[in-house]
């Protein structure tokens, strides 16, 4: 697969990338609707990170988790770089903040705010290159 992206996907990742989660969400919604397997999957999951990081937004710890983990699990089937994104690293940087909310006291996780260094370092969706 090389990075033919519709140009909606690319948005979708713009909009993660500013911290944008339900934007994102809604674009990659419409994209995820009208897919087809192997793309119906990956926009799955990115979809699901993004949601998990609009509840981590919200306070909702434990949506977030849970949504990181199945967003995770769904990317986990892809090469290290797919659809023009490095898979590996949004998976990596996931696992982290996946762990930082399974490793942290519910009144610790309420006194940090979204985006603090080290507390929770958001991921990002890069570009991969194909080789």
């Amino acid at each position: 697969m090389t990075n033919d992206q519709p140009q909606q996907f690319w948005q979708g990742v713009e909009q993660f990338n500013a911290g944008e989660f339900y934007a994102c969400h809604d674009t990659l919604e419409a994209l995820w609707m009208e897919a087809t397997e192997p793309e119906k999957t990956f926009y799955q999951g990115i979809l699901q990170i993004a949601v998990a990081l609009y509840h981590l937004g919200n306070s909702n710890w434990r949506g977030a988790a849970i949504l990181l983990g199945e967003g995770s699990n769904r990317l986990r089937r892809y090469p290290s770089v797919y659809g023009g994104i490095d898979v590996d690293e949004l998976l990596e940087h996931s696992a982290a903040l996946l762990k930082t909310l399974q490793h942290t006291e519910p009144e610790k996780l309420a006194t940090m705010k979204l985006g603090d260094e080290p507390a929770f370092p958001l991921p990002k969706i890069v570009q991969g290159s194909e080789d």
